[in-house]
């Protein structure tokens, strides 16, 4: 979590956006671009245009000069040269006038024709032609106006033409870029089912284009947009790649975007409070995600503090926020798993620290037996005073449990889980204890009500419903409660692998944004992290510094994520990992040596002892070596020391594999 980024940053207010015209966006080009490309008027990289590998324009310019005036000066000497030949061979007469004789005019064709190709080629007279003056050639204005020519119409509502005349409708109304997304996202959903089609044919009739809209019937964010969205393509524009060596030529000077394509690898951010974490990367992105579920093709969670600038509270459409007694929903702490061990099993790894990680294992035992014969009896997960209680040893709630398992017919199958429990209780060793002092965290006056389970809870959001293109906001209480803050983080995070990874319809893309994920990485949840990629979802993690991980969780989180991202400040040994997972490259390098001249004879020995005499300097000779070293893409001192503010090192990788190296992003454009 990074507090007050957008005014440490002070990040300029976007211009007002221009009236928004369907057709010019709808038929704006969309080239196809390598990942990372913000792809709406695009232009695609051409190697000749660019002149990639060319000679600089000066000494291009002064061989091609010096070639042509050499030619001029021979070629009266070669025109003479050819005649000579001719006459010495018998095959003309004496040649006495250029113009009157057509052999000489063939001879001096002939000559500038051998002097153009043999000082041309020396000269690169066709690159200067290419580079320079087909240009000049192609950029003259003439006085006569060109010809208007006859823009084709496009008929942007081709797709939905075979629903009918309803579609009519759409023509004549104010469509937004979110309406026109959803709608095709709504047909294409529909396929070729008949009563589906027609459905999807009333609702336009009766709605126009606030048909088959979001649950909240909001068609736009409420209080507008600050980053820059292609929602046809999906993409987010985040900033401007610079036209650097270090940026592959393909980048250089092209929008910088992210999109479900490369979200879905995952992507951590590090950098310390005040480079612009959360105002140039959270925010957009949460920005992006809830445009795409009001577009009916993503659902997003967004975790962070309470004053964190991760958007206005309508945007979104459930806002937990423990600890504040007005916030409308709570938290299901199980996520509506339907097996009681899983969702045992993830609690007790959220409510352990990093330094009790050893004990994991039998933690995760102990919750199970309890959690597994409360729902077996009850008919519902326990809440978090219920919990407390049966962990630490509660006899009173013992015995009715063990009631209600009799009254319910199943205590034999969980009769032996109690037995244990109650074993286990009052020893040294015994982790229910210490899971029901981590609970009582959580067991406060103003948090209680925030979690399911008790009489006075509320309506509890439960992860299990990323299958709906929900939006949900996740505050938490790091000023009053900041380690019930960070049990919380690590609770949503694994829930949301978990419940991302085994979604039945994974359609829409499940996108996780943790504003501050330094509490909530431990090795389930990178384990979890990897299996996202192929569940059309991912996670964006933001962490100040890699420091306040483990050392052992540090390597295994760069290689669960797909993307990572390196802001201006970071530490040295932080940059190391970058430098390292980047890996190098081949590098030109040229050295040269100078070594004392001892070669010639007598005299000139001779000569040399007198100049070192005179002048005080050795003669010496320059030897110049040219060869390919490996060197790092971008050294850690970089990373910590030569980047400028505004900016970020960000590599990619797709979920179909393909990949990005560094690219240096201007993160303010």
């Amino acid at each position: 979590m990074e507090l007050n980024d957008a005014r440490t940053q002070h990040t300029p207010l976007p211009p007002p956006r221009a009236p928004f015209h369907l057709p010019t966006w709808a038929t704006a080009p969309r080239p196809q671009a390598p990942p990372g490309i913000y792809r709406q008027h695009h232009t695609p990289y051409d190697p000749r245009a660019a002149g990639d590998g060319e000679t600089a324009a000066g000494p291009l310019l002064l061989r091609a000069a010096l070639n042509l005036v050499v030619a001029v000066v021979l070629y009266p000497y070669v025109v003479e040269l050819e005649v000579v030949l001719v006459q010495a061979v018998g095959l003309g007469r004496q040649l006495t006038s250029a113009l009157a004789n057509p052999l000489a005019l063939l001879l001096g064709a002939v000559a500038a024709v051998l002097l153009i190709w043999a000082f041309g080629r020396m000269g690169r007279w066709r690159e200067v032609g290419r580079r320079f003056l087909l240009p000049l050639v192609s950029h003259t204005v003439t006085d006569v106006p060109p010809e208007p020519e006859d823009v084709p119409v496009v008929d942007v509502w081709a797709e939905l033409r075979p629903a009918g005349e309803a579609v009519r409708r759409l023509e004549g109304e104010q469509v937004g870029d979110v309406d026109y997304v959803r709608l095709h996202q709504a047909w294409r959903s529909v396929g070729a089912d008949a009563a589906g089609r027609q459905e999807f044919a009333a609702q336009v009739g009766s709605r126009g284009a606030a048909a088959c809209a979001h649950p909240s019937e909001q068609r736009d964010l409420p209080g507008g947009r600050r980053a820059r969205h292609d929602l046809m393509v999906r993409q987010v524009r985040l900033g401007t790649a610079q036209d650097v060596p270090k940026n592959p030529a393909t980048h250089r000077s092209a929008g910088f975007a992210l999109e479900p394509a490369l979200l879905g690898t995952s992507l951590l951010a590090v950098g310390p409070a005040g480079t612009g974490k959360t105002a140039a990367l959270a925010r957009p992105v949460a920005e992006a995600l809830c445009l795409q579920a009001l577009a009916g093709a993503a659902c997003a969670v967004v975790v962070g503090a309470s004053d964190a600038d991760l958007g206005p509270d309508d945007w979104y459409d459930v806002v937990i926020a423990p600890g504040d007694p007005s916030a409308p929903y709570g938290l299901d702490l199980y996520g509506a798993a339907p097996n009681p061990d899983e969702a045992a099993a993830r609690l007790a790894d959220a409510l352990l620290p990093d330094e009790l990680a050893p004990r994991a294992e039998s933690a995760r035992t102990s919750m199970q037996q309890v959690v597994g014969p409360f729902r077996a009896a009850y008919g519902r997960y326990p809440g978090v005073r219920e919990l407390r209680g049966l962990l630490a040893g509660d006899r009173d709630g013992w015995a009715e449990l063990a009631e209600q398992l009799q009254k319910s017919g199943r205590r034999p199958e969980f009769e032996a889980d109690l037995q244990q429990r109650e074993r286990m209780h009052g020893r040294v060793d015994d982790p229910g204890a210490l899971l029901a002092d981590r609970l009582a965290l959580l067991d406060r006056p103003a948090l209680a009500p925030g979690f399911s389970g008790g009489p006075d809870a509320k309506p509890a959001f439960a992860m299990r419903a990323l299958e709906h293109p929900l939006r949900v906001r996740v505050k938490l209480p790091e000023r009053s409660h900041p380690e019930a803050a960070r049990m919380l983080s690590r609770l949503l995070l694994g829930q949301f692998t978990q419940a991302a990874a085994d979604r039945g319809d994974r359609e829409l893309f499940a996108g996780l944004v943790l504003d501050d994920a330094t509490a909530a990485v431990d090795a389930q949840t990178i384990r979890g992290i990897q299996r996202l990629r192929g569940a059309n979802a991912g996670v964006v993690l933001l962490l100040r510094t890699l420091s306040d991980l483990p050392e052992a969780l540090r390597a295994p989180l760069f290689g669960a994520v797909g993307n990572r991202m390196a802001f201006p400040g970071i530490a040295p040994w932080d940059g190391r990992l970058f430098s390292e997972a980047w890996g190098t490259h081949l590098v030109r390098e040229t050295a040269v040596t100078h070594t004392p001249d001892t070669s010639g004879g007598t005299m000139r020995r001779a000569g040399r002892l007198v100049r070192k005499a005179l002048s005080g300097t050795t003669a010496q000779t320059e030897s110049v070596t040219t060869r390919d070293v490996e060197r790092h893409r971008w050294s850690p001192s970089d990373l910590a020391h030569a980047l400028p503010s505004g900016h970020a090192v960000v590599s990619l990788t797709s979920v179909t594999g393909e990949q990005v190296p560094p690219l240096l992003v201007d993160l303010r454009h």
